[in-house]
């Protein structure tokens, strides 16, 4: 047992590959690969391949890897049997599975199916001939090298019967990307787009005698809203494509860097087409529910055995593929006695080429008012079966219940999804009482009228005119801007000067006097109203005696100037010289505040 454990484990952590491409064309060359995860192989058995040349090979290459990931350190490797072949004959082949000894197990590897298209009869992708790679300009690119393809399933439909319109690119050259993608509004019809992978996968595809990378750009599911001749307009795809520079030497554009491919532009357009949407055939059923396609129906009632004000639910499912977006709710008719509600519907669908498939979950819910024995009728749903071209009506199951008396005259029972205020008692017309708090007001008492009414408009008229003298008043002391300097000049240097004893604190010498002269030189300028160009040591000392400054204070002043143009370059303690024109600067412009008069 032991052994036969170990074996099995063995071979569950060995696996053997085979790869190779989907498809290919008659003469061309391609690589089949066996990949086997170990490297303790032995005794590798290549399958029987029919149909293609065999260039190369087995060759035999072996790979390992290390990867340290939050601290985990993992190994992996492997060994590659790797073949060459050629395809030689058009026609769908199949390699069977090779055989290796890996961990002292015979593993066994997956068999590939490989599609062999027909050679490209213009050979346009490898010779260039109809393809145009040897152009460079968006005329030279055919409308056989690149083109957008709209293809429908169905050109003849019912009204309202869902039919596929896939549009697919076909490329024989470098196609980069679409700029730009203009579809077509499906006027008449209700559409949806199908979800396709974001990893769109190319394929090679023969057609129209050549041999193309396609892929399916995108694909809706419409839905006719009227009949007779609809046209689906053409969509536009802008594509940009790369092609050689012809003009440049390969070996130029290699060694000097330039670019040996150019951008082309191309706009391509779908024709038009064109579906006959029929009629559905006259008469419709009586209960024919809009529905077209293929569905069942299914019913189920939570109870047939009740009391009167219990509730009932009765479930419709409808399931199938078709329009199931746009049918109607079947019709179910209770007892006259029974409280009935609007329906809920869920759905749940998904996209299929035959239009939606999934169900319609209808939930009625009803309340027996008195007791006795009553029957619910079957619903009827009627549809356009699409394979059987005709009206098909299916029913629902006919149910009889037995409602007996219940206690009390009124329901309290709490039903789920469906809140009190939704129901509706009957034989009574009395609604459920607000239980919120209210201040009841006497009757006759009115605010209009009374002494805070009238204070409500006389205070804001008040303020009002106050805060307009007031702010006439700031209007015109600010349009005087030298008396808002002189206001200013204080709060200005004090500002600098505070900045200044920051630059002192860092023993930043030079930007520390550059901030005094500015301070000492802009509080002046301000104070006086005077420009700071036209003011010099010369004329400073008349002009703060005219405004009633002592002689000591401005000599002062002028020492200090002096000495923050003198102490930046004299030697000795240069922080002592900081520390007394600082005090000075404070003292200086303290004492000019209560000594210039205006």
């Amino acid at each position: 047992m032991f052994a036969c454990i170990s074996t099995m484990y063995a071979a569950d952590n060995v696996s053997f590959r085979a790869t190779a491409p989907d498809a290919v064309a008659v003469g061309d060359q391609f690589r089949l690969s066996f990949v086997v995860s170990t490297t303790n192989v032995k005794d590798f058995k290549a399958p029987t391949i029919n149909g293609f040349d065999v260039l190369m090979g087995p060759s035999r290459s072996q790979q390992s890897s290390v990867q340290v990931i939050n601290g985990n350190t993992t190994s992996t490797s492997s060994v590659t049997f790797t073949y060459i072949l050629m395809a030689t004959s058009e026609g769908t082949f199949t390699i069977p599975g090779a055989t290796i000894v890996a961990d002292g197990n015979e593993v066994i590897s997956n068999s590939v199916q490989i599609k062999v298209l027909p050679e490209d009869k213009v050979n346009g992708i490898s010779s260039g001939g109809e393809s145009g790679t040897s152009s460079s300009s968006a005329s030279s690119i055919s409308n056989s090298d690149l083109f957008v393809v709209a293809n429908v399933n169905k050109t003849t439909v019912y009204e309202q019967e869902a039919f596929l319109l896939t549009y697919k690119i076909y490329t024989a050259i470098d196609l980069r990307g679409f700029d730009n993608v203009k579809l077509p509004d499906f006027k008449g019809f209700h559409s949806q787009e199908v979800d396709l992978p974001s990893d769109r996968k190319w394929e090679l595809e023969h057609y129209r005698g050549r041999n193309y990378r396609s892929t399916v750009y995108r694909q809706f599911i419409l839905f006719p809203q009227q009949t007779g001749e609809l046209v689906i307009d053409a969509a536009r795809f802008d594509a940009s494509v790369a092609q050689a520079n012809q003009a440049i030497d390969p070996f130029d554009a290699f060694f000097n860097g330039r670019n040996a491919y150019v951008e082309i532009k191309k706009s391509l357009f779908t024709p038009k087409l064109t579906i006959t949407v029929n009629p559905l055939p006259q008469p419709k059923p009586e209960n024919f529910s809009n529905g077209v396609g293929e569905f069942t129906l299914n019913s189920s009632i939570n109870s047939t055995q009740l009391k009167t004000n219990d509730a009932i639910t009765l479930k419709i499912e409808i399931a199938g593929t078709g329009n199931l977006k746009l049918i109607s709710n079947p019709e179910v008719k209770f007892p006259e006695d029974f409280e009935t509600y609007d329906p809920k519907v869920e759905s749940s669908s998904q996209l299929t080429t035959g239009g939606l498939s999934g169900n319609m979950v209808i939930e009625y819910l009803a309340i027996p008012r008195n007791p006795g024995t009553y029957k619910i009728p079957s619903a009827k749903f009627s549809y356009f079966d699409i394979n059987s071209k005709s009206y098909k009506t299916l029913s629902t199951e006919e149910y009889v219940l037995q409602v007996e008396k219940g206690e009390g005259g009124s329901s309290t029972q709490t039903i789920a999804n469906y809140s009190k205020e939704d129901l509706r008692v009957l034989n009574q017309d009395i609604r459920f009482i607000k239980q919120n708090d209210v201040t009841l007001t006497p009757r006759g008492d009115y605010f209009f009228g009374t002494l805070p009414y009238w204070l409500c408009y006389l205070i804001p008229l008040v303020i009002f005119i106050i805060l307009f003298f007031l702010n006439r008043k700031r209007i015109a002391d600010n349009a005087d801007l030298a008396m808002v300097k002189n206001r200013k000049a204080n709060k200005v240097a004090t500002k600098r000067m505070k900045k200044a004893g920051n630059l002192l604190k860092n023993n930043q010498k030079d930007a520390f006097y550059d901030e005094v002269l500015q301070a000492l030189w802009g509080y002046v300028s301000d104070k006086l109203s005077i420009p700071v160009s036209k003011l010099s040591k010369d004329n400073i000392e008349d002009e703060l005696k005219k405004y009633g400054v002592s002689d000591e204070l401005v000599e002062n002043f002028i020492n200090v100037l002096n000495s923050c143009e003198y102490v930046r370059y004299a030697p000795g303690d240069a922080n002592q010289a900081m520390d007394k024109i600082y005090e000075s600067s404070l003292d200086i412009i303290s004492k000019m505040e209560s000594s210039i008069k205006q």
